[in-house]
């Protein structure tokens, strides 16, 4: 390129350069409309030098005490975004309405390639400073915007992969943006679409904290036309003054009602709009504040569910359990679940989350306590009270898995029971069906599964009419579902409606509790009786041990321990193992001294052997006899030879 491009550039002209850059024809519209801009209306150059425009500390100190509040909910939110990015070398970054950087989270190994492009506190990056980028054009499209390295309009910054999604006004203007950025980017756009999907979500959350925080004198209306979305990201928001008519609406609330312009709502009366007199939103915000109710709008009859928030002067004067929400303690027995500052970290964030419908998606490898997490967050919820459903997607042979997620009627099939069998997403419904090795679920039944939580409605095998549902789900992986998303084995769509967020398990060997860990799960291991001493050495191999298995494989060899010391109470070196010690014992000297047969190399590499392949096929006894080539029967009889303590 040169500088006679700066000149002005037909939209057929701009297309071929963008073509030629990208070295492919999909490209964005948003690139378009901003590289149009960038030529016809900023006469900028593709190939100009980098000149980053920074305003000095003075100017950005007053930038940010403009934002207010605004600024500790935003960095909070950037936090929780930075930890689900942290390692990939994206940097999150909060601009201001004119693109001005005031924060940014940027790990501490790259942040000098970041400032090499430019982009520190104080940096402009607007359009027409810097062309087409993540924070700038986003501020111009009022849209969240991908800019993928070469779509950037300026050549320098043509290594970038940028994500900027607009934190709106009450008044739909740009308050600010959030911005994850990647300096030396080698990610595909498949890959940067997750990060963009997590920037949304994060600029959606600071842009309802902030409307709610601007109306405390404000009666405050939740409505969306799905009752399970009221409460979260995109649930409408409407602020009602005493006399009845509307302050202000957010982007939902006019997308609900079909309505263009705020200018058609801010200052017509309540009841105007919905079949809702004030007297009756003030009823029902002070007496029914979790409660949903339906209704319909006026101008066409959509169906609507909604509750109400009283201002705050109001909510003081209610009993605090009349609208307030406590959650309480997890069980003793789970006490394992939260002594690590990352699982307490984890647990705090999925409470949150989880009590507002958020689906959780819980990564980590296997034995990590997945399931257990699972149901401390369904102990915590409002719904606890409800079955918690799991169901192991790997474990189901896939020929019953979709019968046993669904359900059939009667006669489905051969061999179907005579009444027919309900399903585990019924079974759930209500409560918390949690989907363990959700990565493990074939293809046909990902479509399947998906359609139900679009359309909260499950159709039964051999049914014909479709039954509602209500789910909050937990879904669990080892696998990298990115991964698989790229190589086509999950799908994409199905990938986001999981992930509200993802909380990573961490294994035991990162672990900073392992002590507490010990001591609580041999009480759980020996629930009568004295707990058993463990002796300093046997401690220490403890301690030390990688744990490949993580907490399942420390159940199981504590479980065996406390069995082979019995009686005399301390588990020493000779009761772990040679998993642990490096040798192997004689079992049969430890259970009883009238037998002292050892027993052999063979039949310690028969044990090893099915330990592996049990642990290979997540102790899933049908598959094992299958790849073992036996029966279950079978393989039964050597567990129990063996002495191998299946996990509970």
């Amino acid at each position: 390129m040169n500088n006679a491009l700066s000149t002005r550039q037909p939209s057929s002209q701009i297309a071929i350069l963008l073509r030629r850059r990208m070295g492919t024809t999909s490209v964005g519209a948003h690139v378009t409309k901003s590289w149009d801009r960038c030529f016809n209306r900023y006469n900028m150059e593709p190939d100009a030098k980098r000149n980053t425009v920074v305003l000095d500390a003075e100017s950005v100190r007053a930038r940010q005490q403009m934002l207010g509040e605004l600024l500790n909910v935003a960095r909070a939110e950037m936090e929780n975004l930075y930890e689900q990015i942290a390692g990939s070398g994206y940097a999150v970054i909060l601009s201001d309405a004119d693109a001005v950087v005031l924060s940014a989270i940027t790990d501490p190994n790259v942040k000098r390639e970041f400032r090499s492009a430019g982009l520190w506190i104080g940096a402009i990056w607007s359009e027409e400073n810097e062309g087409t980028n993540g924070l700038g054009t986003a501020i111009a499209e009022r849209l969240p915007v991908a800019v993928h390295c070469g779509e950037h309009f300026r050549q320098y910054n043509a290594s970038l992969s940028c994500c900027g999604a607009p934190i709106l006004d009450v008044d739909g203007g740009v308050l600010a943006v959030l911005d994850a950025s990647a300096a030396r980017s080698s990610d595909t756009k498949l890959v940067q679409s997750h990060t963009m999907a997590l920037v949304s979500m994060s600029a959606k959350l600071i842009s309802r904290c902030h409307f709610l925080s601007k109306f405390p004198d404000a009666w405050i209306l939740r409505f969306h036309s799905r009752a399970e979305f009221v409460g979260l990201l995109h649930e409408a928001l409407m602020a009602v003054d005493g006399d009845g008519r509307i302050l202000a609406v957010n982007e939902s609330a006019l997308m609900q009602l079909g309505i263009s312009a705020r200018e058609k709502l801010v200052g017509r009366a309540l009841e105007e709009i919905l079949p809702l007199d004030f007297a009756t939103l003030e009823q029902r915000a002070a007496s029914e504040p979790t409660t949903l109710w339906p209704m319909r709008d006026i101008a066409y009859g959509r169906r609507f569910f909604a509750n109400a928030r009283a201002p705050i002067a109001c909510r003081r004067t209610l009993a605090p359990t009349s609208f307030a929400f406590s959650i309480p303690e997890p069980a003793p027995s789970r006490r394992h679940i939260d002594s690590d500052p990352r699982m307490q970290r984890n647990l705090n964030c999925g409470r949150q989350l989880f009590s507002r419908r958020v689906p959780i998606l819980l990564q980590g490898a296997t034995g990590t306590g997945k399931e257990v997490f699972a149901k401390a967050l369904h102990q915590s919820s409002s719904w606890s009270n409800c079955s918690f459903v799991a169901v192991n997607c790997a474990a189901i042979p896939e020929p019953l898995i979709e019968s046993e997620l669904f359900g059939y009627t009667r006669g489905a099939f051969t061999d179907a029971a005579r009444e027919g069998h309900t399903g585990k997403i019924r079974q759930s419904s209500g409560g918390t069906l949690f989907l363990d090795e959700i990565g493990d679920m074939p293809l046909t039944l990902q479509t399947r599964l998906l359609r139900v939580l679009e359309e909260h409605e499950i159709m039964p095998l051999g049914g014909d009419t479709p039954i509602p549902v209500d789910l909050h789900i937990v879904s669990a992986t080892h696998h990298d579902l990115l991964q698989m998303m790229q190589q086509g084995t999950f799908r994409e769509d199905l990938y986001y409606r999981l992930n509200g967020i993802t909380l990573e398990l961490p294994p035991l060997r990162e672990r900073t509790d392992k002590l507490d860990l010990i001591q609580t799960l041999l009480r759980e291991e020996t629930p009568q009786g004295p707990l058993p001493e463990i002796e300093d050495a046997a401690m220490e191999l403890l301690l030390a041990h990688p744990w490949p298995g993580n907490i399942r494989q420390l159940r199981n060899v504590l479980r065996t321990a406390a069995a082979l010391c019995g009686d005399h109470g301390h588990i020493g070196v000779a009761h772990l193992g040679k998993e642990l010690t490096g040798t192997s014992h004689r079992l049969g000297a430890t259970l009883s001294a009238a037998s002292t047969d050892d027993p052999g190399p063979l039949r310690t590499a028969e044990r090893d052997a099915l330990v592996r392949e049990l642990e290979r096929m997540h102790w899933n006894i049908s598959r094992t006899a299958t790849t073992l080539g036996m029966s279950r029967n079978t393989l039964y009889r050597k567990i129990r030879k063996h002495d191998i303590a299946l996990p509970t």
